[in-house]
């Protein structure tokens, strides 16, 4: 299997091959996951300690129970009650943590290039699970997966990714990874909420939902990240869900076997209408929750793997 990274920061620093190689292994996680034994002890021995300064539900779920189901020993640190909120540094943090031997490392955290600071200083591999406005690299594999299982192939595909691309982590590691995989993507939305220099990144640009959703094979709806907002980015939410949700006509203008998607948590009638979220013929937003289990238990395997051969290379006392 092809897949040499250190720590998975962002899709920016995966090959072609090393996601293929996610997929794949996550692929078979799925079976298991499906199975009545849901035990494996490819992490039997090792700490994994989430570390979640942003509030998550999904996410942190996903990687605990990814750990847990791969026999790692799985700690929550309670950040909103550490040492920071009482003054301590992130590089305080990181030297405390590296007393504590850990093996891998999840992160989450509200401002971009925390976690490659973190990286740099800690003696484990670290997984980025989200930055700020920079990336959210399990998210793009879980998404890339059930386009993968759904599709059929995760190349050649139009993708129109719809709604607030500019505070959107999960739009940039898509755009990064569904571009690496010669898809044709689409970013749909109002001007305030298209990124500054969008020209840069490769794609097509909308600001019309039927236009961008003409003949599309994945529509993947972003939630308004009100929380990253300061200022007046649209009307109304009323006004927003008339132009930009997605309702049953906008979707008329994708190609009849097109599929739904959304990262969650979904914002019902102002990005999606209700009806189309649980669309059982149409939307996958279901199976991206259970494809999420599957690429964090693959992602945390193969980073392992990488771990265990450098360590073993090491003289004994460097990891001491």
């Amino acid at each position: 299997m092809t897949f040499r990274q250190r720590h998975l920061l962002g899709i920016e620093q995966l090959r072609p091959e090393e996601i293929k190689t996610v997929l794949d292994l996550a692929d078979s996680y799925v079976d298991l996951n499906r199975s009545t034994q849901k035990r494996s002890d490819v992490l039997a021995g090792l700490t994994q300690i989430n570390m979640f300064f942003e509030n998550s539900t999904r996410t942190q779920a996903s990687f605990e129970i990814a750990g847990k189901r791969l026999g790692a020993d799985v700690m929550n640190m309670a950040m909103q009650a550490s040492s920071i909120k009482k003054g301590e540094t992130l590089i305080d943090t990181a030297l405390t943590l590296n007393a504590m031997h850990p093996d891998l490392l999840v992160v989450r955290h509200p401002h971009s290039g925390a976690v490659n600071l973190l990286a740099e200083k800690v003696n484990c591999a670290v997984l980025n699970a989200g930055d700020g406005k920079h990336e959210h690299p399990t998210q793009a594999l879980l998404d890339a997966l059930t386009i993968r299982r759904e599709k059929g192939r995760l190349h050649r595909l139009t993708i129109a990714i719809c709604g607030d691309i500019a505070h959107s982590r999960v739009a940039r590691s898509n755009l990064i990874l569904l571009g690496k995989m010669e898809n044709r993507v689409r970013l749909v939305g109002p001007p305030t909420l298209m990124p500054s220099q969008i020209d840069q990144f490769g794609v097509e640009v909308y600001g019309d939902m039927e236009e961008g959703l003409r003949d599309a094979d994945v529509v993947m709806m972003l939630r308004l990240q009100r929380e990253r907002m300061d200022g007046g980015f649209i009307p109304s939410e009323r006004e927003y869900y008339h132009r930009f949700g997605l309702d049953a006509e906008k979707l008329a203008h994708a190609r009849p076997d097109a599929i739904v998607m959304h990262p969650g948590p979904m914002n019902r009638g102002v990005e999606i209408d209700g009806t189309i979220a649980d669309d059982i013929n149409r939307s996958v937003i279901q199976e991206q929750v259970e494809m999420g289990v599957a690429v964090r238990m693959a992602a945390m395997d193969l980073l392992a793997r990488n771990l265990r051969a450098e360590r073993a290379a090491q003289p004994e006392d460097v990891y001491v």
